[in-house]
C-alpha cells in the first residue's frame, strides 16, 4: 500500500469574515504571520528533504481559516507556489479547507486549473440553529450546495463536525453524521468542541452559559459518529484537534485551552471504547461464564483493543472477571477482528476437580 505524505500549511484566519464563538485560529494552529509564497517553498522543501520515501504520494495541504475567500491575488500565489512542485513531480495533489459559503462554480474552475484534489468544508453542524448560536456566518443549505458542486467538479469531498457546540445535542451530531452521509464525502474530521481562550465560547464558560462537554461525553457521542460513518465506508482522518504547544491540558501553562474535553489520545480513547463493546458483546451472547477471551486483530488494532493504559483490560478484569488476550495476525484487515472465548468457569471447575 503506497503510504500518504501531508505538508501542513496554515493560513490561520485569513479570508474569513467571521469569528465563530468556538474559534481562536491562531492559538489553534500556532501560527500567527500571515502566509507567503516564500513560506510555502520554504516547508514544502523542508518536508521534501525528510520524505524518503520514493513511491510516497505527497500532498500539500492549506489548514486554517478559509482558502477560498483569501484575496484572489494572494490565493493564487499561495496555489501556484504548490503546484509548481506537482509540475517538477515531487509533489502528487494539493488539498485545502474552506467554508460553504466561499464554494461557486468560478471559485471550483480556478481550483481545477491548480490541480487541487480534495476540498475540506468547515460544516460544524447541519442545524441552522446551532449555526446561528456559534456565529458561522452560513447555514446548512450553504453546505448541500458547496458539496453538490464540489462533487459534480470531479473534487475530493471532505466534511468537518463539531461535537459539543452550544445548545446542541446528541441527537442533533447524530442528524449532523446522518445528513453529511447523504452529501456523500470521501472523508470526515471530528473535533470536540473545547474552549480555547480568548474566544466568545470562553466567556460563555466563565459567564456559566456554556457548560462543555466531558471526555465521556465526548468519547459516547464521538464512538457513534464513527460507526456511522465506518458502516458507510467514510474515511475518518481525525477525531479531536491536533495536540500542539497551544492545544494541550488545560493544566498546563502553556495550553490556550480553558476547559472541555481535552485528552492526548482522544481518538484512542474512542477506538478502544468501540473495541470495549465488541467484545463484551461477543460475551453476553454467549450463555456461559467467560473466564478468558482471545482477540487476534491486525497489528495496527492492537493498542486500541488492549486500551489508552490497558484500560480494556483492567475494565473487563474488574466488571466482568475476564482476562483479556491480544494476539496480532496480518492476515486480518484492519478494524476487523477474530473474537474466541478460549476459557469458561466451567473449564476452569474442572480442570479443579
Amino acid at each position: 500500500m503506497t503510504k500518504k505524505y501531508v505538508i501542513p500549511i496554515f493560513v490561520p484566519h485569513l479570508g474569513c469574515p467571521h469569528d465563530c464563538s468556538f474559534c481562536n485560529q491562531n492559538k489553534i494552529s500556532g501560527e500567527k504571520n500571515q502566509v507567503t509564497k516564500e513560506d510555502v517553498n520554504r516547508t514544502i522543501d523542508y518536508y521534501l528533504d525528510h520524505i524518503k520515501d520514493p513511491d510516497g504520494n505527497i500532498e500539500v495541504a492549506f489548514f486554517g481559516g478559509s482558502f477560498t475567500g483569501i484575496e484572489e491575488k494572494v490565493q493564487n500565489e499561495l496555489l501556484e507556489a504548490a503546484y509548481s512542485y506537482i509540475r517538477k513531480g515531487k509533489v502528487d495533489s494539493i488539498r485545502i479547507s474552506t467554508r460553504p459559503d466561499y464554494i461557486s462554480k468560478d471559485i471550483l474552475k480556478r481550483l481545477k486549473k491548480y490541480k487541487v484534489k480534495t476540498i475540506e468544508l468547515g460544516v460544524q453542524s447541519t442545524n441552522d440553529y446551532i449555526l446561528k448560536k456559534a456565529e458561522r456566518g452560513h447555514t446548512f443549505a450553504d453546505v448541500k450546495k458547496a458539496s453538490k458542486l464540489i462533487r459534480r467538479y470531479g473534487f475530493t469531498l471532505g466534511h468537518q463536525m463539531m461535537v459539543g457546540l452550544q445548545d446542541s445535542t446528541k441527537i442533533d451530531e447524530i442528524n449532523t453524521a446522518k445528513a453529511l452521509i447523504k452529501l456523500k464525502p470521501k472523508m470526515v474530521r471530528i473535533y470536540p468542541v473545547l474552549v480555547i481562550k480568548g474566544t466568545k465560547l470562553a466567556k460563555e464558560y466563565e459567564d456559566g452559559t456554556y457548560k462543555p462537554l466531558t471526555v465521556v461525553q465526548a468519547v459516547e457521542v464521538c464512538k457513534e459518529l464513527v460507526s456511522m460513518f465506518n458502516s458507510k465506508n467514510i474515511d475518518i482522518i481525525r477525531i479531536g484537534l491536533q495536540n500542539t504547544d497551544e492545544i494541550t491540558s488545560p493544566e498546563q501553562e502553556s495550553s490556550e485551552v480553558l476547559a472541555g474535553p481535552y485528552h492526548p489520545a482522544f481518538r484512542q480513547l474512542v477506538e478502544s471504547s468501540l473495541w470495549y463493546d465488541a467484545i463484551v458483546n461477543k460475551i453476553k451472547k454467549l450463555n456461559v461464564k467467560v473466564q478468558e477471551v482471545q482477540v487476534e486483530v491486525n497489528p495496527q488494532d492492537v493498542n486500541n483493543v488492549i486500551g489508552h493504559k490497558k484500560e480494556n483490560v483492567e475494565k473487563l478484569k474488574d466488571i466482568y472477571n475476564v482476562r483479556l488476550r491480544v494476539k496480532p495476525n496480518k492476515e486480518i484487515k484492519q478494524g476487523k477482528s477474530k473474537i474466541e472465548i478460549v476459557k469458561t468457569f466451567a473449564d476452569f471447575k474442572e480442570e479443579e476437580q
